[in-house]
């Protein structure tokens, strides 16, 4: 193999091209990505890089030196609008092609568009690149309130963000509790206390059914007859993997690529990493997508040395975390609002619970509670039973505090994919 392409200068696509050198090979790698200029790691966009408090400069993944060290021919703001997998090329917008003998499919996910919002709406702002974030932190200071669509972990964040500048806000969720993709109602309602302690209006069960311009910004109207007058508008409704430019090329897709064990997908000599893959879960088998940090640091690694031959299944113990206002939630393991859950303890400002699954321990959501969340982490490594856990005889004392418990860098395995 002499030539490899990696679509995607995210996450997943910077370590897997790391990946490829580190095991050695030394034929080309181009780096595609419709973005120009740095990249950057994304947690902290909706976080400390929006309030201000962390500079933009700090949340550049890789330095200009980066392709340079690493002898990658890095190809910034071409996108890529095509795949022939017979003559094994890539084609750009505009026409050109590029041949590979070995392609890494790392695009990741877009911003869940809204139906109900009319294109180029002043106030209206989505968090998904740094200048995403540049242009709505700079909004933020000088407005007094804003109306987050979507309670999901990065409608919170920015929620919480929004408030601690001291703006007023509104999170209008569709559900009937908040993170009700990874969380039952209970739990989604701790997080909604979280927010109301603090401020913020938490709308669940509400749709927003349309938006105008009005004299203070916008008029936001929700399904239950109300109007909200606001300044600023963010739209987090999730994301949805970048895919389309694999119509017609023999990759199976479905909600994302759809991936072998090992990463490889329906078409020889092509991986795929990070938030656009979909994967056979290593217990159940059933194909899963993870939108986490670690997951795309690990994953394109691994597809790496999928990619120079190795045929090692994926596995991997999720961790992912989330700050809002001072709860600092970490999560360890596979977490689902389908898993029968154990709350070991939950206070205002704490929370611990466990999540179970096929008679197992699967994972575990910490809240301020470092030593709790080392010790759950041992516990899934273990694969405690879940009788043990729920009726409190698994042993969680006297656990020190392990990796899997602080914040780490890009250059770390750990974190949150936003």
């Amino acid at each position: 193999m002499d030539k490899v392409v990696i679509v995607g200068a995210s996450l997943a696509g910077v370590h897997a091209a790391e990946a490829l050198r580190e095991h050695g090979y030394s034929g080309s790698i181009t780096l595609v990505d419709q973005h120009v200029g740095p990249v950057h790691d994304r947690p902290p966009l909706s976080k400390g890089a929006l309030s201000g408090k962390t500079p933009l400069s700090a949340c550049v993944l890789r330095p200009e030196s980066w392709a340079k060290e690493f002898a990658i021919d890095y190809l910034g703001g071409r996108s890529v609008v095509g795949l022939d997998t017979d003559s094994r090329f890539v084609t750009l917008e505009g026409g050109s092609r590029l041949p590979f003998d070995g392609l890494v499919i790392a695009t990741g996910l877009r911003p869940r568009p809204a139906p109900w919002l009319p294109a180029g709406t002043p106030g209206l702002h989505l968090v998904r690149t740094d200048d995403d974030a540049q242009r709505l932190g700079d909004e933020m200071r000088s407005a007094s309130s804003v109306v987050v669509v979507g309670g999901g972990f990065l409608g919170l964040e920015v929620a919480s963000t929004a408030r601690s500048l001291g703006l007023d806000v509104t999170v209008v969720e569709y559900e009937s509790s908040l993170l009700s993709r990874v969380l039952p109602p209970e739990l989604g309602e701790w997080f909604a206390n979280v927010h109301r302690r603090n401020g913020v209006a938490v709308r669940t069960d509400t749709a927003v059914i349309g938006v105008q311009e009005s004299q203070p910004g916008l008029t936001v109207r929700l399904s239950d007859g109300d109007e909200i007058e606001t300044e600023l508008l963010v739209v987090a409704l999730g994301a949805e993997p970048v895919t389309e430019w694999l119509t017609g090329s023999g990759i199976e897709i479905d909600d994302g690529v759809v991936c072998n064990a090992d990463l490889s997908t329906s078409v020889g000599g092509v991986v795929a990493a990070g938030d656009v893959v979909r994967w056979p879960h290593p217990e159940t088998g059933k194909c899963v997508r993870l939108e986490h940090w670690t997951n795309a640091v690990e994953q394109g690694r691994h597809a790496a040395g999928t990619l120079l031959g190795a045929n090692e299944p994926f596995r991997c113990v999720p961790y992912f975390w989330t700050d809002q206002f001072d709860a600092r939630a970490r999560f360890v393991g596979w977490v689902s609002p389908t898993h029968e859950i154990f709350v070991k303890s939950s206070h205002e400002d704490s929370l611990v619970v466990a999540f179970g699954d096929r008679d197992e321990l699967q994972g575990a959501l910490c809240v301020n509670e470092p030593k709790e969340l080392a010790a759950m982490r041992r516990l899934i490594d273990q694969g405690t039973a879940w009788s043990e856990v729920a009726d409190g005889d698994a042993k969680t004392d006297n656990v020190p505090t392990t990796d899997a418990t602080r914040t780490v860098t890009p250059n770390e395995v750990g974190g949150m994919d936003e």
